[in-house]
């Protein structure tokens, strides 16, 4: 009989044990969603991309830029229902981000514009890391969404300043004075330059 009472005891205390490993279970399960989703409500409040370009002027320049156009395109579509399809999303911005360097309009093909490009991929490439990450950090997320608007701002502003400025028109002579100003299209000097202070041979 004692051994019958034993044999019980333990059972009920297996089973209130397994009971509560499974309400903790849940418990920490319940946590973790409710954490994923402020994670994923954080980052689908602040995902907003500027698409539209800032002056038609530029715009109406940039039509004949293909990656231009499919990368605006893909920042304009917002993704949807998990933080997957914002990963996703996340990685084929950066692809088309990385494409903005081929093919830049002659007009646009300056300096200026490369360095700007080359920082909003940087930015990109961030965004899409830490969206990557096991644990995602939401608040750096939403504040590069802000960095690369500023940066796409700074982008389009350098191309409407090319823009205006090619609309200027030339002065008369400032063309030929423009050239002579190229070192590059120097005449390279083929004897080394006289010194005053060598004795000469006679």
């Amino acid at each position: 009989m004692k051994y019958k009472i034993s044999l019980f005891l333990l059972l009920t205390t297996v089973l209130f044990s397994c009971q509560n490993e499974n309400e903790k279970r849940l418990a920490e399960n319940a946590k973790e969603a409710k954490k994923k989703e402020a994670i994923f409500n954080n980052i689908n409040k602040g995902w907003t991309f500027l698409d539209e370009p800032i002056n038609e002027i530029s715009e109406s320049q940039l039509n004949s830029w293909t990656e231009w156009r499919e990368f605006n395109k893909e920042i304009s579509e917002k993704p949807r229902k998990t933080i997957g399809a914002f990963q996703k999303k996340s990685a084929a911005i950066s692809k088309k981000a990385m494409a903005l360097n081929n093919n830049i309009p002659a007009q646009f093909n300056q300096p200026q514009i490369k360095s700007r490009i080359s920082i909003l991929i940087t930015k990109i490439k961030m965004l899409d890391l830490f969206i990557h990450l096991s644990t995602i950090p939401d608040d750096k997320v939403v504040f590069l969404i802000q960095e690369i608007n500023k940066e796409l701002i700074s982008l389009e502003r350098q191309m409407d300043k090319i823009v205006e400025k090619a609309k200027i028109p030339k002065e008369q002579g400032e063309e030929d004075f423009l050239r002579m100003l190229d070192t590059t299209r120097a005449i390279p000097s083929s004897a080394p330059p006289l010194d005053k202070n060598i004795p000469k041979v006679e």
